[in-house]
């Protein structure tokens, strides 16, 4: 065990804190060990070399710890309590202690995760007023934050471009994998042009004092309303990722409210944001800051999704973020951000709901399935089983037109708010497929169609033991109406993803995920 592995373990010991904590639990970063006690969060960096950041020494590590309280303390005041010396006592480590300081670590006060902006997203608790708080937040602090001629700098033409053309060479051995070479060179070609034909506009900026020293960092996982709004984890190891455009620090946040299919959020905090600062040439800006963000956090993931010394289980989600975010990067690249429909297809049995779950689940998309949708119509809970012969009762003609109209609608209904949705049904009828595809072009979003397959006997396995449960399923199909269904069945014509049952439950999702977003 080497000495820092020894220290943390020293450091899950009640008696080495002050408070001596009934609860003690550690999560970890690539660059921080991170101790939770019930009150607080000590926060110890990892002696490695990035290069860009070097935590190497004792020395180096307390001046990034007392740089991270100096700068986070501009958006969190409340949170960051100081640094605290971890010394060696009578055979044991304490925190705070009077001994030798042997490390260092950034004292927080422990926010109430149950307030993180991520986790009020996912409960669908933040509201236009949470984002338009956050915004203002935001806006103020912009307003007071440093600049001077050497921060002014990095607004430049030509550092933006140092800093996108490293992306675009780090990003090569993703090609292929995380990111089309397609869709690599827009987004590549777009950032040149934006460069080139928008330098006045960036050389303005300079002048006006647009650059500054912002945060570098903002996301959802960042923001806590715990108190009034706490923005925490800036960037305090590299100057380059910190001095930017206002319009840059604001756009991260931004991008990533729409990674997390809540654009009416994104919209609603770029409104209160330039409205409140009345720097409306900014706005100018955001599209191509939201995709050099997207790219950004599609490149870590990348590295993330392919280090060996991560879990498999990580890895793979990991890839999916990946994929998913550079195809938001190359949204932005393209006109802006637009919502999107996901028809998932196939016969019964083709395991259509678990794929269409599993896209739901790392994307945020909204999943409606046409199961649940019809026995809602017939007054029925989701998991109520009602055996009807086929064509018949709720599986009529009349009935499933019904069904389908009512999932287009809804599916609708939520594109027109800017989220994005997963329609979940057999689509049997190419007319249904074109009446998605219609709604989903009549508010301008893109649509993409998955069709799910399997071979016979693994269909009539799944049925068989799907019938013999007692319920929790919304689908009554059996091994009679899926062969009813692939008589009737109608050829899916154009370009559409295919998802094979007999594939690895990994490969088949990764594929999917490049084919929907390359």
């Amino acid at each position: 065990m080497d000495g820092l592995a020894r220290l943390v373990e020293g450091l899950l010991r009640p008696e080495a804190y002050p408070e001596r904590p009934e609860g003690i639990e550690l999560r970890q970063t690539h660059i921080s060990y991170l101790i939770f006690t019930p009150e607080f969060v000590y926060k110890i960096k990892k002696p490695v070399d990035f290069g860009f950041l070097d935590f190497t020494t004792l020395e180096k590590r307390r001046f990034f710890c007392e740089e991270e309280v100096r700068l986070n303390r501009r958006l969190a005041p409340g949170a960051y309590l100081g640094v605290s010396p971890i010394t060696e006592e009578d055979g044991g480590l304490r925190v705070d202690g009077r001994g030798r300081p042997v490390e260092y670590a950034v004292k927080m006060r422990r926010l109430d995760e149950d307030r993180c902006l991520s986790r009020l997203i996912a409960s669908d608790r933040a509201t236009v007023e949470t984002v338009a708080r956050v915004a203002r937040s935001i806006a103020s602090f912009h307003a007071s934050a440093r600049t001077d001629a050497h921060i002014s700098a990095f607004g430049s033409s030509d550092i933006i471009m140092k800093n996108t053309d490293e992306n675009f060479g780090q990003t090569l051995p993703f090609v292929g994998k995380t990111v089309s070479e397609r869709l690599h060179g827009r987004v590549r070609d777009y950032t040149a042009d934006f460069l080139s034909f928008e330098a006045p506009l960036l050389e303005s900026r300079i002048r006006n004092g647009f650059i500054r020293d912002c945060h570098g960092d903002i996301h959802s996982e960042h923001v806590f309303i715990d108190g009034g709004v706490q923005i925490i984890d800036c960037i305090e190891f590299n100057e380059r990722f910190r001095y930017s455009d206002v319009a840059a620090d604001i756009a991260f946040l931004s991008m990533d409210l729409d990674f997390l299919n809540r654009h009416a959020l994104s919209a609603a905090l770029d409104r209160a944001y330039f409205g409140e600062t009345g720097d409306y040439e900014g706005l100018r800006l955001m599209d191509f800051y939201r995709c050099y963000r997207a790219f950004v956090r599609g490149k870590v993931e990348s590295f993330k999704a392919f280090e060996p010394e991560v879990r498999e289980a990580d890895k793979e989600v990991s890839f999916l973020r990946a994929v998913y975010h550079f195809h938001l990067s190359g949204l932005y690249a393209s006109g802006g951000f637009r919502p999107m429909l996901v028809m998932v297809t196939g016969l019964s049995g083709t395991g259509k709901s678990t794929l269409a779950s599993q896209i739901a689940r790392h994307t945020g998309f909204v999943h409606l399935s046409s199961d649940a949708v019809r026995k809602e119509l017939a007054g029925l809970s989701p998991d109520e089983r009602r055996k009807e012969p086929f064509g018949r009762g709720i599986y009529s003609e009349d009935f499933t037109e019904k069904t389908y109209d009512a999932l287009i609608r809804r599916a609708s209904d939520l594109l027109e708010k800017g989220r994005s949705v997963i329609a979940d049904a057999t689509f049997g009828k190419r007319r249904h497929l074109m009446a998605a595809r219609d709604a989903a072009r009549g508010h301008g979003a893109v649509s993409r169609v998955v069709e799910c397959t399997a071979e016979s006997s693994t269909i009539r396995e799944r049925l068989l033991r799907r019938g013999a449960r007692p319920g929790g399923d919304a689908s009554d199909a059996d091994w009679e109406i899926y062969l009813r269904q692939k008589a009737l069945f109608e050829e899916i014509a154009g370009p559409h993803a295919i998802a094979r049952a007999e594939e690895p439950e990994e490969e088949r999702l990764g594929k999917v995920f490049s084919s929907i977003f390359g």
